[in-house]
């Protein structure tokens, strides 16, 4: 198995020497209206790497408590970037290159495009559209219903991060440290946002913001209208590969120098900065964020969750092996894709084990939740469906 641009802290310094519940919605909106329509929908698909344009990595949906293998499918390449679930498909990409459609009822192949080039990026879905980059800095924009390419646009640099969209245009990141605004159309250029250093990070959405996390070392505001920069860019305090989580006026952000920060960027102030004062950690993942908590995973094997509010540390859940995987929060579950080969289930509440599920290989890439179901795959291209046991 090829393993493509491992993340690390010297590879992201090398070249640099308010979330609307989706449960109010259902129960504010009337029956049959379009805002009902589009909250159940939304509860039954994940269409970004991280759940939702704000990167929050969490939904309200709740997942059965028992829970088996449904249906398997075989890639033919290890797949280390996230699955995205919509119009009851899943959508995958190997590290070799190729992308892939699934049946998400049985697991069944749709289509299969084949690019001969890698991809350590997720897939993003909207509107029926895929858009995807690769390790070589093309960016592809396909109907997701059949894989027919569109169009195809190119950066400067690797591709790391899930496209973002905005109204009628679509965004990515790339390692060059720009961030581009393509039109959907015809993938015509909008405009071009400069950083200072390369970008790993996908861009996170809310309202009509832009939000990116650099090596750099700065949280990057942009207007999405302009592609210009709002205010003064945030000092983090060391270079992130990490997507910021939006919650209203702050975004939740993990650096790699061992520090998960709270920045008010509305005020374009810190409002703390949580380190474990016992063993410094190492953060490449990003944070999932619900109600009052901020859960992250270190590369020192541990799982926090850190109060929203304080910025202290409420529990903790070791690891035996590190995630590299970002956690994902559901209703009161926290799941954690482990090196092992373990999913696991954890409370929100206390962090105590709920359930889990080991494989031989490893969870590089984070589940999906989508519809009450469960989605993950390994490293060895096996993509997985969890469900509850048929009746």
């Amino acid at each position: 198995m090829l393993k493509i641009n491992t993340f690390s802290k010297a590879g992201c310094v090398k070249f640099a020497v308010v979330l609307l519940s989706i449960s109010a919605a259902i129960a504010t909106a009337p029956a049959g209206t379009a805002s009902d329509e589009s909250a159940r929908k939304s509860l039954s698909e994940w269409t970004l790497a991280r759940g939702n344009p704000e990167s929050t990595g969490a939904t309200d949906q709740r997942v059965p408590k028992d829970l088996v293998v449904k249906w398997e499918y075989k890639a033919d390449e290890a797949i280390e970037s996230a699955l995205v679930i919509a119009d009851n498909l899943v959508f995958a990409a190997d590290v070799m290159g190729k992308l892939y459609a699934i049946s998400r009822v049985d697991g069944k192949e749709v289509w299969t495009h084949d690019y001969d080039t890698g991809f350590t990026a997720p897939p993003a879905f909207h509107d029926g559209h895929l858009a995807i980059g690769d390790v070589e800095g093309n960016f592809y924009f396909l109907d997701a219903k059949t894989g027919k390419l569109l169009w195809q646009a190119e950066t400067e640099g690797e591709i790391d991060g899930s496209a973002a969209f905005f109204g009628d245009n679509v965004l990515i990141a790339s390692q060059d440290g720009k961030l581009y605004c393509f039109a959907v159309k015809d993938g015509s250029p909008v405009w071009t946002y400069q950083t200072d250093d390369q970008i790993r990070c996908s861009p996170t959405v809310a309202g009509d913001r832009t939000f990116l996390g650099g090596c750099d070392g700065q949280l990057h505001v942009v207007d999405l209208n302009t592609g210009k920069a709002i205010g003064e860019t945030l000092p983090l305090g060391g270079p992130t590969g990490s997507t910021p989580a939006i919650l209203g006026d702050y975004a939740f952000l993990p650096i790699m120098d061992g520090a998960v920060l709270a920045l008010d960027w509305k005020n374009q102030k810190e409002k703390w900065r949580y380190i474990d004062e016992d063993r410094p950690q190492e953060y490449r993942g990003s944070a999932a964020v619900s109600g009052d908590q901020v859960i992250v995973s270190s590369q020192n094997k541990q799982v926090d969750s850190i109060s929203m509010k304080t910025g202290k540390r409420l529990w903790r859940y070791t690891l035996r092996r590190r995630a590299d995987a970002s956690p994902v929060i559901s209703a009161d579950d926290v799941w954690i894709a482990a090196t092992d080969g373990r999913l696991i289930r954890l409370s929100l509440t206390d962090g105590s084990e709920r359930w889990k599920y080991e494989i031989r290989g490893s969870f590089i890439a984070p589940p999906a939740i989508a519809g009450g179901e469960v989605f993950v795959a390994d490293d060895n291209g096996i993509v997985r469906c969890f469900a509850k046991p048929a009746t």
